[in-house]
């Protein structure tokens, strides 16, 4: 087994989660098996119960795991599934040894920081790493391992010094570090001081990072990445200049211009590791697939206007895979995307009085978009803004998507305006709510927050008479998908037959028969809600279909698109479809 390090400072969200998912992208292409572990110096056990303002979405994989955004990235990147366990957290490690403790496992011991939580995290991390993790069904050969937080904090401290014993672990030749850091430019001069002293913090912590990546505004100078190599103690070769670049999805082909495979192999030997001929073939057949789609990119000139409205709209990287699937979407329907943010809140009536200008300019985006979007969330605040966003899409044909909360705000919305219920509402949002058409679902615990939802990987069944749905034709005509979950509400049964008289169609349920899962409007462009998030599968080379049925709908394209995969049956291991296969080009359910 070989590990890559990837690890970070001078600041943080400096970039090491999009270097980490680049540097297993590339290494995929040669046809070795990657795995991917991110470590998080938080004392939370998972990332479930904090506010997405907080840290970034919260990322759910197939087994119910709420995981740090960065996991959604490996994903995406590498087409992998991983489980909870790929996220350790300072809270998860130290409830694991401490259970150990009071099991008796220590054997009498004084348990300290060193040797038994290092040797945990290692123990931790040499498991995980063997966990097949695609449709091999073999454990991996690579496991990139990116330390989350900048290398000096005093709560990472631990986990360096677990990085440092590993490395002396697993020997010579199997262990790599890559340290991210910032090059900024001060009135036109690239500075390499901070970078220095990064160096200088990696090293008296006991690593000796192999590669540098610099992060910078613009492209390296030659005499910067010479300066960075004498006062590091690397080779030139072993500066990476990650400069800014148009999307993210450049970045694997930046690294792969610097010859970083070429390093890797120079330095782990991975011509030794086995590869088979299938793996190395699709390895080649998805970068050849990936240089051809961001080349693509850069000559797009078409746009294609979706308006966002959101609780989180302050920090864009509370809904990071929605904004991916858009892009994974608009990238497959030859478009360039156009993302209008919009706080629900400024829909509001009272935002008229209170906030004129932010009212008109929100109205002003819903009212010009192409496509309109609901995306999930909890709580009140912003939802009359959404319901009005939902009621605008419906009555004026515009394409509209409703995540999760959003699909409940289409059927409150629908109950009240069509279906004459004027005090429909949600237990949530009010729980005297006279006609709660959304209800907490029974099973779910009330009291603990952390775990408890409807979380991971879950069967859908399209219903009889649902072969007109726009987005049954995507998902290829199956009769069953599997999408990834995070909730505890749901449509209240007790109204669907009312609602479906109206016209709301309810063409998917879950897999009993009592759960709604999806709703479409039959004389619609496309008006779809979903009670689970396809953004989780949604992979660059294979859009969530919700997504892309939207996106292609706001674009002008549905019937192009739809015909393209109707052609192709829909196959090739969609995301959301065959319980075995869910994570786009042959994923592997776990």
């Amino acid at each position: 087994m070989k590990y890559v390090l990837v690890s970070g400072g001078v600041i943080s969200g400096i970039g090491k989660g999009t270097i980490a998912s680049s540097a297993g992208l590339l290494l995929k292409t040669i046809g070795l098996k990657v795995s991917s572990i991110k470590i998080d110096p938080y004392m939370n056990v998972d990332a479930g119960t904090m506010a997405p303002t907080e840290h970034g979405e919260v990322f759910v994989l197939d087994d119910g795991g709420e995981v740090d955004l960065d996991l959604g990235n490996y994903e995406r990147y590498l087409n992998i599934t991983l489980t909870r366990e790929s996220n350790i957290t300072t809270g998860k490690i130290y409830q694991h040894v401490i259970e150990r403790e009071r099991r008796g496992d220590y054997l009498g011991k004084t348990v300290q920081v060193v040797p038994h939580l290092t040797d945990a995290v290692q123990d931790w991390i040499e498991r995980v790493a063997r966990i097949p993790v695609d449709d091999t069904n073999e454990s991996p050969d690579v496991c990139i391992v990116e330390l989350g937080g900048t290398v000096g904090d005093i709560e990472s401290a631990p986990f360096i010094e677990s990085m440092r014993q590993l490395k002396r672990r697993v020997g010579k030749g199997n262990f790599l570090q890559i340290h991210v850091s910032l090059v900024p430019v001060i009135h036109g001069e690239q500075k390499t001081k901070p970078t220095q002293h990064a160096i200088g913090d990696v090293g008296r912590a006991g690593l000796v990072p192999d590669l540098i990546a610099c992060r910078c505004d613009v492209p390296l100078e030659k005499s910067t990445i010479d300066k960075i190599a004498m006062f590091c103690q690397v080779e030139p070769e072993h500066v990476l200049a990650v400069h800014n670049v148009p999307t993210t999805y450049h970045v694997p082909l930046l690294l792969e211009k610097q010859g970083l495979l070429k390093t890797f192999n120079s330095i782990l030997n991975l011509d030794s590791i086995p590869k088979a001929q299938n793996l190395v073939d699709r390895g080649q057949a998805t970068w050849t697939q990936w240089r051809a789609l961001t080349s693509q990119q850069d000559h797009l000139y078409e746009h294609v206007n979706i308006t966002l409205v959101g609780k989180y709209t302050n920090l864009h990287d509370s809904y990071l895979s929605v904004i991916k699937s858009l892009e994974h979407s608009a990238m497959r329907c030859g478009k360039k995307l156009n993302l209008v943010w919009v706080d629900a809140s400024d829909l509001e009536e009272e935002a008229r009085t209170e906030n004129p200008a932010e009212f008109h300019k929100a109205w002003h985006a819903v009212c010009t978009a192409d496509g309109i979007l609901v995306p999930g969330g909890f709580g009140q605040r912003g939802t009359e803004g959404m319901i009005q966003a939902a009621k605008w899409a419906r009555t004026n044909k515009t394409p509209y998507l409703g995540i999760c909360l959003g699909m409940q705000i289409a059927v409150i919305e629908f109950a009240r305006h069509v279906c004459d219920i004027p005090k429909a509402g949600s237990i949530e949002l009010n729980e005297q709510c006279q006609d709660p058409v959304v209800i907490f679902m029974p099973e779910i615990d009330k009291t603990n927050l952390g775990g408890t939802m409807r979380l991971g990987l879950r069967p859908t069944l399209f219903q009889e008479g649902s072969e007109w749905s726009r987005l049954r034709q995507l998902y290829g005509e199956k009769k069953e998908i599997h999408e990834r979950h995070r909730h505890r509400y749901e449509v209240n049964p007790d109204y669907i037959d009312r609602l479906h008289k109206g016209g709301l169609q309810f063409i998917g349920k879950d897999d009993k028969g009592v759960r709604m899962e999806i709703v479409e409007l039959k004389d619609h462009p496309w008006y779809v809600g979903v009670q689970f998030h396809p953004e989780y599968l949604s992979r660059v080379l294979d859009p969530s279909k919700p997504y892309l049925g939207f996106v292609a709908a706001a674009a002008g394209c549905l019937e192009k698109v739809t015909s393209d995969i109707m052609a192709t049956d829909g196959v090739n291991g969609v995301n959301g479809v065959n319980g075995a296969l869910t994570n786009g080009v042959n994923g592997v359910r776990i």
